[in-house]
């Protein structure tokens, strides 16, 4: 490990950051093999020479060695490498496979790390603990090493780590402007509740807590932090206290090159100060998560297409996803398949695939109907089942779950799971409302709704979410408020979900001028839908609902 002039324990291809050394007392190495494993310098050699591992993968082969007495079931490893974070059977997998590439275990022998079906895995290698200064053998670093570390001992920044290949953010411990030391601990509290927050988000890395802190008290150059942590994106922020009243102050910063993403402000009264420290979270969690995919899609936009990666095209997807027109949408499954072909296990990918085909169907875009809900339904099911951990793809899942493969039950199982895995997801409150609808239960999908809105309110899916608020308050018999979402969601008339929504408010409202009009666009979008096949259209649940519609279009002019 080395230790520069500022204090900062660096690392580089060839040395592992340990902000946590030294935490299990005398310094013991374990031996195994022709390699040794030295938790304080967190360093795996074989023989002279150093072997890049990253981070997570030393942690789990560290602990397989610490326990090589006993089988580690995946929960095990899970709460000792991560933390007991939400990871993917998948995540841990790929690890192991890591952990044995690294010390030549790639053999179907499995001579060092074993695993044990339906249990889990086992180091079973002959291990010998060194301690203090015994030597195993003569070690001295590579001379590549030697050479880089003194280049980097006059120009720190030498030592830049590599991006992770996902949006990478470190979240700094926020400044305490209140003039009262007292409020550290607030303070603090949090930015370790966001840091929690985001670590929730699949496909998003954070630095852990305890890394980020080592910067508490401290000016810093976000620029340089980003280095040192290898990360894209740094968030920092300050809070003031005046009587009873809390400001917290945000900004997201592109560390790459220092460029200001995003700044806000969020005021509260400290009556309950941990009530409010979880709705600080959620506003700042909320609010960041849509810049930091805006961000990543602008960022991808830029990459020239032979260099892209399964991620690339999965935001190359959600640009044009975003866009909803047909058009659009046409552009961005090929891309979602992209995706899926580059990393067979991408559940997001599989989900948004199916997604545009469930948009195709609820605005009468499809050709071919038959094979277009079969494959939308393949792939939805198969989002569901590589995402059971996964809030986004679980999210992602819940449209086509209902109006491809006509199943609400199981789409409201995945709206209410993707929320228990991320409280903060703007879109899992979305779909959670939407689901609620067609279920018959429109006050609360009133309330989902407008929390989704609440944490995201410059979604570029805003107009889906006016057309689901209108849609819940016709059913509460709200019609005056339902009429005004519809408006705002009519904006877009190229499509025909919202048209068809808004001529049925108006027929409700006793605007029958204004719905024969609706509808007769809403026809000329889609010449063949007919009143007969509203059920197909509209999953109502509850027959009363889908009368109500029914009789509004009947009443606007729709043919039977």
């Amino acid at each position: 490990m080395v230790v520069l002039q500022h204090h900062f324990v660096v690392k580089n291809s060839f040395l592992i950051n340990d902000l946590d050394a030294r935490r299990h007392g005398a310094h013991v190495r374990f031996a195994f093999e022709d390699h040794v494993l030295d938790p304080d310098r967190r360093e795996l050699s074989r023989g002279s020479e150093i072997i890049v591992i990253g981070p997570q993968v030393f942690d789990l082969l560290l602990h397989l060695v610490r326990n090589r007495e006993r089988v580690l079931t995946k929960d095990n490893l899970i709460d000792a490498v991560w933390g007991g974070r939400i990871v993917s059977d998948s995540t841990v997998t790929s690890h192991i496979n890591a952990v044995r590439k690294a010390i030549g275990d790639t053999g179907e022998d499995q001579r060092l790390v074993r695993t044990i079906a339906r249990k889990g895995y086992r180091f079973v290698g002959d291990v010998r603990e060194i301690n203090g200064s015994e030597n195993p053998s003569p070690m001295r670093l590579p001379e590549r090493v030697t050479e880089v570390l003194r280049e980097s001992a006059a120009h720190p920044a030498a030592l830049a780590l590599t991006l992770p290949d996902r949006p990478s953010i470190a979240v700094l411990p926020f400044f305490n402007l209140s003039g009262d030391p007292t409020q550290d601990y607030f303070v603090d509290g949090v930015v370790e509740d966001i840091i929690s927050a985001l670590s929730r988000m699949s496909g998003l890395f954070v630095i852990a807590r305890n890394s980020s802190f080592t910067y508490k008290g401290r000016a810093v150059d976000v620029k340089q932090v980003g280095r040192e942590l290898g990360v894209r994106y740094i968030l920092e922020g300050s809070l003031r206290k005046a009587a009873n009243r809390v400001r917290i102050s945000g900004q997201l910063v592109d560390a790459t090159m220092g460029a200001n993403l995003w700044s806000e402000r969020f005021d509260g009264t400290i009556d309950n100060i941990f009530d409010l420290q979880d709705q600080m979270t959620a506003n700042v969690v909320g609010a960041i998560a849509p810049r930091l995919e805006h961000a990543e899609i602008e960022r991808s936009k830029l990459k020239p297409t032979e260099s892209l990666d399964a991620y690339d095209y999965y935001l190359r997807g959600m640009w044009k996803f975003r866009q909803a027109s047909g058009s659009a949408i046409d552009e961005a499954q090929p891309l979602f398949y992209e995706a899926i072909q580059r990393d067979p296990e991408f559940a997001s990918a599989y989900a948004m695939a199916a997604w545009c085909y469930s948009l195709r169907k609820v605005n009468r875009w499809m050709t071919d109907p038959g094979r277009e809900i079969a494959d939308g339904t393949r792939l939805v099911r198969r989002a569901v089942e590589l995402g059971q951990n996964d809030a986004v793809a679980l999210a992602s899942s819940v449209h086509p779950l209902v109006h491809l493969a006509g199943d609400l039950d199981s789409g409201m199982a995945s709206a209410d799971r993707a929320l228990a895995l991320d409280p903060n997801l703007a879109a899992g409150w979305f779909v959670s409302g939407f689901v609620r609808i067609w279920r018959g239960q429109p006050e609360d999908a009133i309330e989902r709704i407008a929390r989704a809105l609440r944490l995201n309110p410059l979604s570029p899916d805003m107009h889906r979410m006016e057309v689901g608020i209108a849609i819940a308050h016709l059913l509460s018999g709200h019609t005056d408020d339902a009429l005004s979402w519809a408006e705002k969601a009519s904006r877009d008339a190229d499509r025909a979900f919202p048209l068809g929504i808004l001529a049925a408010i108006y027929a409700c409202a006793g605007r029958h001028d204004d719905a024969r009009q609706a509808v007769r666009q809403l026809r000329e979008l889609d010449p063949k839908l007919r009143l007969s096949n509203l059920d197909d259209w509209l999953p109502f649940r509850r027959s009363q609902d889908l009368a109500m519609f029914t009789d509004g279009l009947l009443r606007a002019g729709l043919p039977k």
